[in-house]
C-alpha cells in the first residue's frame, strides 16, 4: 500500500514538473516568436535603417561658390576644381604607418609633416584632417595607386576659388579663406554649411555677399565595407550653386588703371554721371589674392604686409587725403549759391596775404595778378580761394560739400572698410577739440587743406555730380535688375528741375507738391544751374585754355575732350626754410612730398563720365596725376558705346 502511494506521489511529481517545464518552454518560444516579429515586422524599418548606416557612408560635399562678373560678363572670380587628400583619425588602424606612407608618396617636408601632426593633436578624432589642399594630379593618382595600402585616406575632389585677373581686383572682390572658428560661430549659414577646408570671404564684396555666395552642400553616399573601405558610389545629391553676381566694373579699364599706377601708391576711380555705375574703382599696390586660397606662406605674407607703399588699404575707400584744389570747384559753387560772389569778383593776387600775424601764401611766389572766378580756377590761384572762403564761412561750405557727396560714405555699407571723411565746421570743432574756430582756419579750408578728409571715391562722385548738370545720382557697383537707363535719368532730372522751379516760384505750396518733392530721386542740388555752368567752364579753362594747370594734359579732339582741375595736397607743413630751398620733387624724401590729385569730365560737350586719380606723394597734381587723366580718358570713351550697347542687349533681356 504504501509502495503504491509513494508511486503515484513520483508519477504526479514529475508530471507537475513537465508541465512547468513545458508551460516555460512555451512562454520562452512565445517570447521569441514575439520578437521576431517585432524585429523581421514591427521594426524592420528602425533595423534596416541601422544596417544601413552601419553599410552606407554619407560625405558632405563642400558648396560651389557663386560667381563674379564683369560689366560684359566676364568671369572675375570663378571656381577651380582641386584635389585634396582627406584623413579621419579614428577610422585609421594605424595612424603613425598611414602619415609614414604620405610622406614618402606626397614628399612632405618636415615643417608639413610637424604641422599636420600638431592640427591632429588639436582637433578631435572624428574630425576630418586634411593632409593636403591642392594635390598635384600626379600626386592625386599616386595616392589612388596606394590607396590598397593606405586605409582612412580619401582623396576627394573639391572646388576653390580661381581670380583670372589677379591684383586687378583685389580691393574690389576681396579673397576667400578657411573658415576661420569665429567665421564658423558668427554666421550661422556657414555654421550648417561648414565642411573641412570650406572657403569663406574675408574681405570686400567676397565677405559682404557671403550668404548668398556660399551656396549649398552636395551629398555623397557611398556603400563600404567591414573595415570602411568604400566599395561603390550608391546616390549622388547635387547641392545648389550660390548667386553669380555682375557689376557694373569694365574689366579693360580696371586692368589700364592697375597699369597707369603700376610702383606708386595711389587710386583710380571712374564713374558714369547719371547711373552712378562704378566703371573702375583701383587702389595701388594691389597684390594677388590667390595666394590667399590654401594658406599663404610666411615669406609672401611679410612682403605684403611691410610694403611700404601699404597694398593692404584700399585707398579708394579707407585712403582718407586733403583734397588740395580739387576742393576748390565746390568753395566756387558755394560762393556763388550763396551770392557771395559773382563771376566778375575779382581779387589782385601779390603771393600772399597777411592776416593777424600770420601769412597765407599762394603756390605761385610774385602772384597771379587780379584774377576772377575763370582765371583763378584755370591758374589754381590760393589768394582768390582764400578771400571767397574768407568771405563764405565755413558752415555755408561744409552744408555745399555735403550735398555734393563729400564727408558720407558713397557705397553705404556695400564696403564695411569704407570711411566717411570729414568735413569741418565750427561746431566741429568745439564739440570735437573743444576750441573755437579762428579765421585762419576758414582760408586753409578754402584751398582744401587744414581738417578737411576726403576719400577719392567720394571726390570722384563730386565731380560726377558737378557734370550732370548739378544732380543727385546713386552710386552702385553692382548690375540690378531694372536698373533705369541714363536716358530716363535725365528725363527724371528736368522733371524735378521744373518742379523745384514751379515750387520756388509759387508763393503758397500745396502740401501734395511739397511731399513729392521731398520723396524725389535725383533731385537738384544747386539753386541756380547758371553757377553750375560758371564752374564747369571755369575747370574746362584749367584743362584746356592757355596758363591752365592741366594745360599740358589736354586732347584736343572734342570726342575725348575733357575738362579737369589739378590738386597738390600738402601733407606737412611747410616752413620759411622750406620755402627758401624751393626743392625738387625728387629731392624731397618721399614721405614728405606732396599728394597729386586730379578730378575731370568728359566728353566736355556730352559730358558721361567722372574720374578722380590720388597718386600718394605723387608731388604736383599737374605733372603727376594729370597725365594719367589724358591716357585713361581715351579708352573711357572708346569703350563707351560697346557698354551702351550691353546695356541694351541686357534690357531688352529684362
Amino acid at each position: 500500500m504504501l509502495g503504491e502511494n509513494f508511486g503515484v506521489k513520483k508519477v504526479q511529481t514529475i508530471n507537475r514538473r513537465m508541465f512547468i517545464i513545458g508551460a516555460a518552454k512555451l512562454v520562452v518560444f512565445t517570447g521569441i516568436i514575439v520578437r521576431l516579429f517585432s524585429l523581421q515586422i514591427t521594426e524592420n524599418k528602425k533595423y534596416l535603417t541601422l544596417s544601413d548606416k552601419n553599410r552606407l557612408r554619407e560625405w558632405k560635399l563642400p558648396p560651389i561658390r557663386g560667381e563674379f562678373l564683369d560689366y560684359f560678363e566676364n568671369v572675375i572670380a570663378g571656381n577651380l576644381k582641386v584635389y585634396q587628400l582627406h584623413v579621419i583619425p579614428e577610422e585609421v588602424e594605424d595612424f603613425k604607418y598611414l602619415m609614414v606612407r604620405l610622406k614618402g608618396i606626397l614628399s612632405i617636408s618636415n615643417n608639413e609633416f610637424k604641422k599636420i601632426i600638431k592640427q591632429k593633436n588639436n582637433q578631435k578624432s572624428w574630425e576630418t584632417l586634411i593632409i593636403s589642399k591642392n594635390l598635384t594630379w600626379e600626386q592625386f593618382t599616386k595616392v589612388n595607386y596606394y590607396l590598397h595600402d593606405l586605409e582612412g585616406a580619401k582623396p576627394v575632389l573639391s572646388v576653390s576659388r580661381n581670380y583670372p585677373f589677379n591684383e586687378n581686383y583685389t580691393h574690389v572682390l576681396g579673397y576667400v579663406s578657411e573658415a576661420s572658428e569665429k567665421d564658423i560661430l558668427n554666421n550661422e549659414i556657414i555654421k550648417n554649411t561648414f565642411v573641412p577646408g570650406l572657403k569663406v570671404g574675408k574681405t570686400g564684396l567676397e565677405k559682404t555677399f557671403e550668404n548668398e555666395l556660399i551656396g549649398t552642400n552636395g551629398v555623397e553616399r557611398y556603400e563600404v565595407n567591414a573595415f570602411g573601405k568604400r566599395i561603390s558610389q550608391v546616390d549622388h545629391t547635387n547641392g545648389l550653386n550660390g548667386k553669380t553676381i555682375q557689376l557694373t566694373i569694365d574689366t579693360e579699364i580696371q586692368k589700364l588703371c592697375n597699369e597707369l599706377l603700376k610702383d606708386m601708391a595711389g587710386s583710380i576711380s571712374v564713374m558714369d554721371i547719371y547711373t552712378g555705375e562704378i566703371v573702375a574703382m583701383q587702389s595701388s599696390p594691389s597684390f594677388d589674392p590667390n595666394l590667399f586660397l590654401f594658406g599663404i606662406n610666411h615669406d609672401d605674407w611679410q612682403l605684403i604686409r611691410n610694403n611700404p607703399l601699404k597694398p593692404l588699404v584700399n585707398k579708394t575707400l579707407s585712403g582718407l587725403y586733403s583734397p588740395g584744389s580739387t576742393f576748390k570747384p565746390m568753395v566756387a559753387l558755394s560762393a556763388l549759391e550763396n551770392r557771395i560772389i559773382d563771376e566778375n569778383f575779382k581779387v589782385n593776387c601779390k603771393g600772399k596775404i597777411e592776416m593777424y600775424g600770420q601769412t597765407y601764401h599762394c603756390w605761385k611766389k610774385k602772384g597771379h595778378g587780379i584774377v576772377d572766378l575763370k582765371s583763378a580756377m584755370k591758374q589754381s590761384c590760393d589768394t582768390y580761394f582764400y578771400e571767397i572762403a574768407r568771405k563764405l564761412g565755413v558752415d555755408r561750405l561744409k552744408d555745399t560739400s555735403l550735398k555734393f557727396g563729400l564727408g558720407k560714405k558713397v557705397l553705404d555699407e556695400t564696403f564695411s572698410n569704407e570711411k566717411k571723411g570729414l568735413i569741418p565746421d565750427t561746431k566741429w570743432k568745439k564739440n570735437n577739440l573743444g576750441k573755437g574756430w579762428v579765421i585762419g582756419e576758414t582760408l586753409i579750408t578754402g584751398i582744401g587743406q587744414g581738417y578737411t578728409q576726403t576719400t577719392p571715391l567720394q571726390l570722384c562722385l563730386m565731380t560726377a555730380q558737378l557734370a550732370n548738370g548739378g544732380f543727385k545720382i546713386y552710386p552702385k557697383i553692382i548690375v540690378e535688375e531694372n536698373d533705369k537707363t541714363p536716358e530716363d535719368i535725365k528725363i527724371l532730372m528736368n522733371k524735378n528741375s521744373e518742379n523745384q522751379d514751379k515750387k520756388n516760384n509759387e508763393l503758397k505750396e500745396t502740401s501734395e507738391l511739397l511731399s513729392f518733392i521731398n520723396q524725389e530721386k535725383h533731385e537738384r542740388l544747386f539753386k541756380n544751374f547758371k553757377n553750375i555752368k560758371l564752374v564747369r567752364e571755369a575747370m574746362f579753362a584749367s584743362t584746356n585754355e592757355v596758363r591752365g594747370t592741366s594745360y599740358a594734359s589736354r586732347i584736343e579732339d572734342p570726342k575725348y575732350q575733357f575738362a579737369g582741375k589739378t590738386g597738390t595736397s600738402q601733407v606737412k607743413r611747410i616752413t620759411k626754410a622750406d620755402r627758401e630751398l624751393d626743392l625738387k620733387t625728387l629731392d624731397i624724401p618721399y614721405n614728405e612730398r606732396d599728394h597729386a590729385l586730379y578730378i575731370a569730365f568728359g566728353p566736355y560737350k556730352k559730358p558721361r563720365y567722372a574720374l578722380s586719380i590720388v597718386i600718394e606723394h605723387g608731388g604736383s597734381g599737374s605733372s603727376t596725376a594729370a597725365p594719367i587723366a589724358k591716357k585713361l580718358f581715351k579708352l573711357i570713351i572708346d569703350r563707351h558705346e560697346f557698354r551702351e550697347h550691353t546695356r541694351a542687349k541686357r534690357t531688352i533681356k529684362i
